[in-house]
């Protein structure tokens, strides 16, 4: 059976760092990055990645069909049995289906949500700091951190009644952080 734990955070907490670095330390551990997954199809060039990147380059959500193959994929395709995916869910909509999927699943376990919370401050910081990207400005930015909050309450609701959610503060530094998201992980597995 796999056992998956699901990273949330705005844009900025740091989630994908975090979930590569905890990986990388436990061989163990597969790590899978919803955003990098997206924007490696987008660099592809292939259809799909077209119609990704109409998404993407507005900061909005891509459609759930193409989010719940592209994860699904990913889980069955990871070499270990732990699981780690950043970046989801990022709506209801993508986290009834997630839950629908599980149910109809039993080789996989849904064993947390962790939620790295971090400040929009902090976030806005981060994100405008790395510059990585057109996704990167103070525009695509807000709408990005509007489209994060506005289900944020009800997808903290969803997994605290199933008792899966985690709250890790994304204010410290990345070794703070990962230490105590490490521990956390290893004390589920």
């Amino acid at each position: 059976m796999k056992k998956l734990f699901l990273i949330i955070g705005a844009p900025g907490s740091g989630k994908t760092t975090d979930a590569e670095l905890i990986a990388k330390e436990n061989e163990n551990i597969s790590h899978f990055s919803t955003g990098d997954m997206l924007r490696a199809e987008v660099a592809s060039g292939s259809k799909r990645g077209k119609e990704i990147d109409k998404y993407i380059s507005k900061g909005e959500i891509v459609p759930i069909e193409i989010v719940i193959e592209t994860i699904t994929s990913a889980i069955s395709s990871a070499k270990t049995n732990i699981v780690v995916i950043d970046g989801y869910p990022r709506s209801i909509e993508q986290m009834m289906e997630l839950d629908k999927y599980l149910q109809n699943h039993n080789d996989i376990e849904l064993v947390s949500v962790i939620e790295v919370d971090v400040s929009e401050e902090t976030a806005r910081e981060r994100v405008l700091g790395r510059a990585r990207g057109a996704d990167d400005n103070n525009e695509v930015f807000n709408n990005r951190m509007r489209v994060y909050l506005a289900p944020l309450e009800q997808i903290r609701d969803f997994y605290k009644a199933k008792n899966l959610l985690k709250v890790i503060s994304g204010e410290g530094t990345i070794e703070q952080i990962v230490s105590q998201m490490q521990s956390f992980i290893n004390s589920k597995i």
